[in-house]
């Protein structure tokens, strides 16, 4: 299933009637993507494109474990083991409240034995925590920084919006404490920030590999950016064509977009 694309989230139906599993004063249940249904907080912040991007983007690894990072209702987990891109993902997530919420989505599509959830700060987690060195780890960190823009007064979204609890750094170290060496590291972020999220990478051996730009349409600059990097990997990086969402002047997605749904890569950009 596609996205709104009014919104550009990649939301598609609302079943506030089966309010059974979920407090539908607090929260939404929704269908995404590859036959997902997810629970989300009114109050916090919804699936995007960014995070189903992401979990595209990511290679895969079938016989290796990974983590997501910033889990939040961990969605990114979730697409990533529907399509069972590794054996085993661990969602670390900072919020007890949202802990507690990507366990309740697990179990609500059945991956519970695919993915664990850790309720702890990335500042803190290891790979004792994961129990063992890993083939791959995913983040969509905090975009802005903790003293940028004015404040949101939904705490939850300020947490997940700002560096409130870990910087780009701060993701960058916990993914090279829990990467074995070759393993890869995925992360969604703005373009006005890449230089930062570069030296943090390189800062722990996290070498980038492959880049895509992501915009809007021809006539908007770039929205985001998909970085992938390799633990002790040698200096090279590859930069895909750039990926449009829209058709100039509609609100319809690009033949790259609807290939990307499609077939959940976007190794046909490289």
């Amino acid at each position: 299933m596609k996205g709104n694309k009014d919104e550009g989230f990649a939301l598609t139906e609302n079943l506030h009637e089966q309010n059974k599993i979920f407090d539908p004063e607090t929260e939404r249940l929704d269908k995404i993507n590859e036959s997902l249904t997810l629970i989300q907080r009114l109050a916090g912040l919804t699936f995007g494109t960014d995070a189903y991007l992401l979990a595209a983007f990511a290679k895969k690894f079938p016989s290796g474990q990974a983590a997501d990072l910033g889990a939040g209702t961990g969605v990114i987990s979730l697409l990533c083991a529907v399509r069972k891109k590794y054996s085993h993902i661990y969602s670390v997530e900072l919020q007890k409240e949202y802990a507690s919420l990507c366990e309740r989505n697990i179990a609500l599509n059945s991956l519970s034995d695919m993915i664990s959830v850790k309720n702890s700060d990335v500042r803190e987690i290891s790979s004792c925590d994961t129990e063992g060195e890993l083939a791959a780890v995913l983040t969509n960190p905090p975009y802005m920084r903790a003293s940028s823009g004015r404040e949101n007064p939904s705490a939850e979204k300020n947490i997940a919006r700002r560096e409130v609890y870990g910087t780009i750094s701060d993701f960058c170290a916990a993914a090279a404490r829990l990467l074995k060496s070759g393993g890869m590291f995925y992360a969604v972020y703005r373009p006005e920030r890449l230089a930062e999220l570069i030296c943090a990478m390189r800062d722990v051996r996290i070498e980038p590999k492959r880049l895509v730009f992501v915009y809007p349409d021809v006539c908007s600059p770039p929205s985001l950016i998909l970085v992938e990097g390799r633990r002790d990997g040698a200096p090279s990086v590859k930069i895909s064509r750039p990926l449009i969402i829209y058709k100039s002047g509609t609100r319809e997605y690009t033949e790259d977009m609807e290939r990307i749904y499609s077939e959940f890569s976007l190794e046909h950009l490289f």
